[in-house]
């Protein structure tokens, strides 16, 4: 069983303010501590967010390169996907497929995909969809 996904970003207060709204929508609590901002749900592996080393910032972050891909959740309904979509339009975050929303991963599949403000790619999937 998966514990917890440490993740190192470049800016804190700014990943803060994206992962916090996220993933109270989500259902998770967000718990700041001295060195970061963990986001837990009870029973659930939890997210750690941590500000990366400043001689490491440089190398930056691609989705493409070797290591994370992305991160995807369940969404509890459409119209959960279909909130978060809004909120992340809303609030002048980058969506990705937009054209092809809610299905850019097949016909069946309804989802979105966006991005953090570090680029990683987030995705939420409604329920009953592989």
């Amino acid at each position: 069983m998966l514990h917890h996904v440490e993740i190192y970003v470049r800016d804190l207060e700014r990943s803060v303010g994206f992962w916090t709204p996220f993933m109270q929508l989500l259902g998770y609590q967000d718990e700041r501590w001295s060195g970061g901002m963990n986001y837990v749900q009870e029973g659930q592996a939890y997210l750690c967010f941590l500000p990366a080393p400043r001689e490491h910032l440089t190398a930056g972050y691609h989705r493409k390169r070797v290591g994370l891909n992305h991160l995807a959740f369940a969404g509890a309904s459409r119209a959960h996907v279909d909130e978060i979509a809004g909120w992340v339009e809303a609030n002048g975050f980058t969506t990705l497929y937009a054209d092809a929303y809610p299905c850019a991963g097949g016909p069946s599949h309804y989802a979105l995909y966006c991005e953090d403000p570090d680029r990683i790619k987030v995705e939420v999937v409604a329920p009953g969809e592989a």
